[in-house]
């Protein structure tokens, strides 16, 4: 190639690059609000397996109302003190069909529930269907309600 074309060549390569570049879509490195709720999805079953009280105020509202597949419900106070106080623990936790959708500020989480709970000294198998809400609050989630049923 000849001295003369050199600059012409560099000018089109550098034009077809930059084409390229303002064709391609824009990278963001933030999480999709799904990814995020399900993050929250794992932080609170983290802070069940381990019965950190302190991270189970943090991840739900004041108003939360929990219902367990039995038909028992508790409030916020009764279901962190239930489980920071190891009155009721889980030693395994396995979440499976998982669906996140989101609607505004809020999310609709179901998935299938399989573990081990120990209330009073007795270990029982859990196999249950959840229904959680959960509430984006300052740019976090937080749960609102959950419901098991027996599946």
């Amino acid at each position: 190639m000849t001295a003369r074309f050199r600059p012409m060549l560099r000018a089109a390569l550098a034009a077809g690059l930059l084409a390229g570049t303002l064709m391609m879509p824009a990278r963001s490195d933030a999480a999709s609000p799904e990814a995020e709720v399900e993050a929250a999805v794992d932080e609170l079953t983290r802070a069940i397996l381990a019965a950190d009280g302190t991270a189970l105020d943090a991840l739900v509202l004041d108003g939360l109302s929990y219902g367990h597949s039995s038909g028992a419900v508790q409030d916020k106070a009764a279901f962190v003190e239930a489980l920071a106080s190891r009155r009721s623990s889980f030693p395994s936790i396995t979440l499976s069909n998982r669906t996140a959708s989101i609607v505004g500020d809020d999310a609709i989480v179901r998935h299938v529930f399989d573990g081990e709970t120990v209330s009073n000294g007795k270990t029982v198998p859990v196999h249950i269907g959840v229904l959680q809400v959960w509430h984006r609050e300052g740019g976090r989630w937080r749960l609102l309600a959950r419901q098991a049923f027996k599946l």
